[in-house]
């Protein structure tokens, strides 16, 4: 039997990395891990056992080591399977744009909820900050204030700059990262800045909608200065799953923080009297932005990131 480690998945088929050798895989019949439903039951960052067939060029995954955590999105609004982004990662990137395409923070904090359901450390890249004029560069300032004040790593880069690159580069050392985003971010354009023999296709913008056009297709990881990056397809909304609804304050640092505090112990946040957390908003000390996406996720409210007033 043979073991490698998962560095490409097409959805049907995988190559896995065995030493310096590189195996095209597939998986056999109904094989689907136990845990999750999950469209793609093998993921990029994934150690598996395979064997090879007869002819000795494919091989046959038979089985997967335990994750030490994984990434999870949900397919669709309408989906009760789970994609997994990528899996045994030390550090998730979001890569993040205040223009050209704009994220919304809506996006963010849902992404933050699923590394923080999954127990990975999260970092968010402010990336284009070459295009920032001096009311977006106010927007910049007060998302990196709320985000560093409960306690994520934030970055400024331009990567058409080359500016902020070299602590990205000092962090990947060692490590195996997972960098997602929306599409037209910039991921393409900082892992070939780290690695530039990597020639990554780097995604256009659309002049009209000002969103970026797909160009990675499928996760894929690579060797980047001194560890790994695992780059993702861009993607427009990151659907949660609704058992995570019970236990949403856990995941918001913040909340969870305060919640010791309020007078009743099931406090959802919402409605209840003497609620430290409501208390704190009125005040200023836990963002409106960050309730009001806290309250929406709650709600179900899948698309609220496309209309985000809150910013």
């Amino acid at each position: 039997m043979n073991q490698g480690i998962v560095i490409k998945s097409t959805g049907s088929h995988y190559l896995v990395k065995q030493d310096d050798k590189i195996t095209n895989c597939k998986i056999r019949g109904k094989f689907r891990r136990k845990e999750f439903r999950t469209t793609n039951p093998v993921a990029v960052g994934d150690v598996v056992d395979f064997k090879l067939q007869k002819d000795g060029d494919i091989g046959v995954i038979t089985g997967i080591h335990d994750r030490k955590n994984c990434l999870l999105r949900k397919s669709t609004n309408l989906s009760k399977q789970f994609h997994v982004i990528a899996a045994n990662i030390d550090y998730a990137f979001l890569m993040i744009t205040l223009i050209k395409p704009v994220t919304y923070s809506m996006f963010i904090d849902r992404w933050l909820v699923a590394c923080e359901k999954s127990k990975i450390k999260a970092v968010l890249i402010f990336n284009k900050t070459d295009l920032y004029d001096d009311e977006i560069k106010k927007k910049l300032n007060s998302y990196i204030k709320i985000y560093k004040k409960i306690g994520y790593h934030c970055l400024k880069t331009s990567v058409k700059e080359n500016s902020g690159i070299d602590v990205i580069r000092k962090m990947i050392k060692n490590k195996t990262i997972v960098i997602s985003g929306n599409s037209g971010v910039g991921k393409s354009g900082l892992i070939n800045l780290l690695e530039p023999g990597l020639n990554l296709k780097i995604s256009e913008i659309s002049a009209f909608h000002e969103q970026g056009k797909h160009t990675t297709t499928f996760a894929e990881m690579f060797p980047v200065a001194g560890g790994f990056i695992i780059d993702t397809p861009g993607i427009k909304g990151f659907g949660l799953d609704e058992e995570i609804k019970e236990h949403l304050s856990d995941y918001f640092p913040e909340i969870k923080q305060l919640s010791d505090a309020c007078k009743f112990n099931n406090c959802t946040h919402t409605h209840e009297p003497e609620c430290a957390v409501k208390e704190a908003v009125d005040k200023g000390a836990v963002s409106s932005q960050r309730y009001n996406n806290y309250l929406n996720i709650l709600a179900g409210e899948e698309d609220k990131y496309r209309q985000d007033n809150y910013i």
